[in-house]
């Protein structure tokens, strides 16, 4: 039976401030710690948070909030068009939830400390790695001297992967844009190329199918799949995104929670419940090998 899971970001979940990348939307983080009097648990954030609450809450899963944001002054409002949730008012996006953690995946050091807090709370039945930022029009560093996309979206669910203690399933988030991605395993900094933001989106997408894959191979007892939500209208989708919103949300729902066989294969990719080619390159174990080598060598960590 499931009983706790963590869901980590979301696209367009609970918005958060990223600091260095103030020409950006926020970038969404979240992270649901256990607690061993209810029957399951998961936490859904941001635009989509009323979505996730209400199908999480219909299978008895409880939820806790969890948000980046490093100026700490932003509370509920809009930019840009879009509503954003704040902490002060993280509860507001999901009512029943049980409590807020704050970190920055943009930072490996408070990406650790996010596992820790995690591991400190109890063993997880699934891990949803539903973090990401989209078209930055410029490369953004971090304080570690990284690209912001790379981390955000490939390095912190690397790293919150190899330090979570190992839980029951894995879920990691992609786009179908990762099938037009051009890997270049020996620049995923972009220092070298041109930046280009649709590129270096699709690439790290396809890092992370990738990094789906390899998990798969690695621990085969941890069921561990890429899934595709499609182009919905969230915040990173817009609003003219044309794809079902509610289908999204229930491929990650069944796949975290899911009794069926279905829901316990590993090593896919799937749109909308349903598994579908990947790009030739995520199913290399090559390229696989050299992204965990990558990864351990920036974080200190290797998968274990």
């Amino acid at each position: 039976m499931i009983r706790s899971i963590v869901a980590v970001g979301a696209a367009a979940l609970v918005a958060a401030s990223v600091s260095g990348a103030t020409e950006q939307p926020p970038a969404p983080l979240s992270i649901a710690l256990p607690q061993a009097s209810v029957p399951k648990r998961v936490t859904p954030l941001g635009s989509e948070a009323p979505a996730w609450a209400r199908r999480l809450y219909r299978r008895s899963v409880q939820v806790l909030l969890a948000l980046t944001d490093r100026n700490g002054a932003m509370v509920a409002g809009e930019r840009d068009g879009w509503d954003y949730v704040w902490p002060r008012d993280a509860a507001t996006a999901a009512p029943g939830a049980s409590g807020v953690v704050v970190g920055d995946l943009g930072s490996i050091e408070q990406t650790r400390h996010i596992a820790e807090q995690a591991n400190a709370s109890g063993h997880f039945d699934a891990v949803i790695h539903n973090a990401g930022v989209y078209l930055e029009p410029r490369r953004v560093e971090t304080a570690d001297g990284l690209s912001h996309v790379f981390t955000v979206n490939v390095l912190a669910p690397y790293l919150l992967t190899a330090v979570i203690d190992r839980p029951g399933r894995l879920v990691y988030l992609t786009s179908g844009m990762h099938l037009g991605g051009e890997l270049d395993l020996d620049d995923l900094q972009w220092t070298r190329r041109r930046w280009n933001p649709s590129r270096a989106y699709a690439e790290s997408k396809l890092l992370d199918v990738a990094l789906a894959f390899a998990v798969a191979r690695r621990w085969p007892e941890v069921p561990s799949n890429a899934v595709d939500p499609g182009w919905v209208p969230t915040r990173m989708g817009g609003p003219y995104a044309s794809d079902d919103l509610g289908q999204g949300v229930q491929t990650q729902v069944w796949l975290a929670t899911g009794d069926d066989p279905g829901a316990t294969r590993t090593g896919r990719y799937l749109y909308h419940g349903r598994p579908r080619p990947a790009h030739r390159a995520a199913s290399d174990p090559a390229v696989q090998d050299r992204l965990l080598a990558i990864c351990a060598d920036l974080t200190g960590t290797p998968l274990p």
